[in-house]
């Protein structure tokens, strides 16, 4: 009888399967961690950041510990940061592309004024922090103007854009679009003022601070509760104009918001450019005419200030805001110097910014309205 073989197991083909596709699953691990996946999300070039010779030999180089020690370092919140940037994305190929976004028109990097309120240039108010004379004489017109260097005999023409700080979508497109050189003036009533007036500053833009006066007409032009009025007692309009100097530092001066009433008073008008003065701050006046009770008291008061020459968008349109730019040019010929004063609107600060770009090339220099009313003081 012969001999009985072994019996064979019977195989269960699903495990079989199961353990098949385990094996190779193991097997495709180990080839992936010793050769790499080749179509892994991660670059495959590796891309050398390190400048060359020439480029690394001319680079500006700041040492971290000076850079903390300095007192004109700024910080920024992130909503703080111009809308525009780098993003990056990572193709099929495994390479790694990167575009530069930019939501508002390039302008050349211009240096930030530094952070206010500076020390010794502040007292405690009623309401909050008032500007006043350092100890050593320095004024916060001289310590928060636009630094100006003034390019030989070119004529000057400085343009002030108002009305700032109500509308975010404006008081942003005139911070980050308009040339630095521009001034920009901001409502007192505006919520988170000083927030916008750092914003400016860092841009390199000198501020001016709205004070609201009393208009012909009260009902047709609604100026605010602190509205300094021509027929209120002194103490009156002075409490209210310390409640509007401290909702914020950093200006260098102040202008109207409307005030045609209040310009004819020399009685209401006396005590307010005094109380300016003795601050150190400057007064640029637009609208209200060039000779007024206010600017004779102004002047009688020490208080350097001057008006504005032409309302630019009087009319608000291009080409009739194109023809008061032009008539600046004219006037600054003729003078030396031209100040011109517009609102934020949208049409304004897009021809401002197109007028601006080739001024130069044709034989002016924008300036800083602080550059204007210095150089007219110094003429007088």
């Amino acid at each position: 009888m012969p001999p009985r073989l072994p019996r064979v197991p019977q195989i269960n083909h699903k495990i079989a399967a199961f353990a098949a596709a385990g094996v190779l699953g193991l097997a495709v691990f180990g080839a992936i961690q010793f050769f790499g996946d080749p179509d892994a999300a991660g670059p495959r070039r590796i891309v050398s950041l390190q400048p060359n010779g020439a480029e690394a030999s001319a680079a500006p180089r700041i040492d971290f510990s000076e850079a903390v020690a300095g007192e004109d370092m700024q910080i920024f919140d992130l909503g703080d940061l111009p809308p525009h940037g780098e993003v990056g994305e990572i193709g099929a190929d495994g390479e790694l592309r990167v575009a530069i976004v930019e939501s508002t028109p390039t302008r050349a990097s211009t240096p930030p004024l530094p952070r206010a309120p500076f020390t010794g240039m502040t007292e405690q108010g009623p309401n909050g922090p008032l500007p006043i004379v350092a100890a050593n004489g320095r004024t916060p017109a001289q310590a928060y103007a636009r630094p100006f260097n003034s390019a030989g005999d070119r004529p000057v023409i400085a343009v002030v854009i108002g009305g700032l700080g109500f509308n975010a979508a404006a008081t942003t497109q005139a911070i980050d679009e308009l040339p630095a050189e521009v001034t920009l003036s901001f409502v007192p009533y505006a919520s988170n003022l000083q927030n916008w007036i750092d914003r400016a500053r860092a841009r390199g833009h000198e501020v001016l601070l709205e004070l609201p006066m009393e208009p012909f007409d009260p009902d047709a032009d609604d100026t605010g509760p602190q509205t300094l009025l021509a027929s209120a007692p002194t103490a009156q309009n002075i409490s209210r104009l310390e409640q509007l100097l401290s909702r914020g530092a950093g200006y260098f001066g102040v202008t109207n918001y409307q005030g045609a009433r209040f310009a004819t008073s020399a009685q209401a008008s006396q005590p307010i450019v005094q109380a300016l003065n003795r601050r150190g701050l400057v007064f640029i006046s637009s609208g209200i005419g060039q000779r007024t009770a206010l600017s004779v008291e102004a002047g009688r008061a020490g208080l350097a200030n001057t008006a504005a020459d032409r309302i630019i968008d009087a009319r608000r349109e291009a080409e009739a805001i194109d023809e008061q730019l032009l008539n600046l040019e004219a006037l600054a010929l003729q003078n030396q110097s031209a100040l011109g004063a517009g609102f934020a609107y949208p049409v304004t600060m897009e021809q401002v910014g197109r007028w601006a770009r080739d001024l130069n090339g044709r034989g002016y220099q924008l300036a800083p309205a602080s550059a204007v009313l210095n150089a007219r003081a110094a003429r007088r």
